[in-house]
């Protein structure tokens, strides 16, 4: 087995999960996943960890969904259950076809989603960390061959996050600080958005920093009452429906207009419910271990010189205690490339300059 399996599983089951002896662990394991599944398993065993394995595949949500006729049960207690009496959740994506479900109805996928969110809200409440062991397939869909995959996965998982942490620290607390937060591009973005309020979250990959992905390297938070255009230049793969050149406009916090290719899908995701229709995050990638676009949300989001905006749930972790941010049954990231003729301002500061942190060398004043 490649050694830095190892890497990865230790650096997942110490940093990123923390998990400690006697805590009950839930990996969910995706069809390419099997080594990396085996390197975990280890690392939770020598942890004195009590593990339960289940098996996620693409095909077999495809299969179900396709032939289910009737409303979904909105409250389906087995898997609940499963999350309730979990402490920790691991995902191991590695799936075999991006594209799975592209022939799921629209509508199934949106009942679906709608019908399971009190399940996501209970995996959401444990100490979860989704992560991706590298396939043929991912490479095929990121446009590598397999072993510059392979390097450009590890590249970005095995690193020292301490020293991150630290660094994406410097914008946490700025965004901490801040009460409006500006956004222009020469694509057409130009928006405005309040961070008043709200609490930062340095994700750098361990559910100590309230951050749940590994890789990760963004520092986001939830904005209010946005206001604008944003052009999305970088596209994205939603449920293997792919968008590309997405605009949405702003008012009073909610999409009024959009526009871009697949409208249709577009359409599907705004009409969930009524919190889809606004952002539940802005996300600014720090993460430049990733260095290239890869078709896949769990690195492009990270990638540094750009920043991403979600569409529908907000995160508790920035909001303050004993209040909610926006609700909706999904969560889609969207991203603008931030390294040409772009800015980020806060209270009318430029903390961001084609992708340079005022902070930084080379930051042009």
């Amino acid at each position: 087995m490649d050694e830095r399996i190892h890497e990865h599983a230790r650096i997942l089951s110490d940093w990123s999960a923390d998990i400690g002896s006697g805590d009950n662990v839930v990996m969910s394991v995706e069809d390419g996943a099997h080594e990396l599944a085996v390197a975990v398993a280890e690392q939770v065993g020598k942890r004195n960890a009590n593990l339960l394995t289940t098996y996620a595949s693409g095909e077999i949500d495809r299969a179900y969904l396709r032939a289910h006729s009737e409303e979904f049960d909105a409250d389906p207690a087995h898997a609940k259950s499963l999350y309730e009496n979990a402490d920790v959740v691991l995902a191991l994506n590695a799936g075999h076809n991006a594209n799975t479900l592209t022939d799921v109805p629209h509508d199934t996928k949106q009942a679906y989603d709608t019908a399971t969110q009190d399940v996501r809200e209970a995996r959401l409440d444990t100490d979860w960390v989704k992560t991706i062991h590298p396939t043929r397939a991912l490479a095929q869909q990121a446009g590598m061959a397999y072993e510059t995959y392979q390097d450009f996965v590890y590249d970005a998982i095995i690193r020292d996050w301490e020293r991150l942490a630290a660094e994406m620290d410097r914008l946490k607390r700025r965004l901490d600080a801040g009460s409006e937060l500006s956004i222009r591009t020469a694509a057409g973005t130009d928006v405005t958005m309040s961070i008043e309020d709200r609490l930062a979250v340095n994700s750098a990959a361990s559910v100590r920093y309230d951050s749940h992905n590994l890789p990760s390297g963004e520092v986001f938070t939830a904005p209010t009452d946005t206001d604008g255009t944003v052009v999305f230049d970088l596209p994205l793969t939603y449920y293997g429906e792919r968008l590309e050149r997405v605009t949405l406009t702003f008012e009073d916090g909610r999409v009024v207009d959009y526009a871009g290719d697949n409208e249709d899908v577009l359409e599907e995701i705004l009409t969930t419910d009524d919190g889809a229709k606004r952002l539940g995050e802005l996300g600014i990638g720090m993460n430049r271990g990733i260095d290239r676009f890869t078709n896949n949300i769990l690195f492009d989001e990270k990638m540094g010189d750009t920043v991403h905006m979600a569409l529908g749930r907000a995160y508790d972790a920035c909001l303050p205690d004993g209040r909610s941010g926006n609700q909706s049954a999904v969560h889609v990231d969207m991203i603008a490339d931030m390294s040409t003729d772009a800015t980020i301002e806060i209270d009318g500061e430029v903390i961001q300059r084609n992708g340079t942190f005022q902070w930084e060398d080379g930051f042009e004043t």
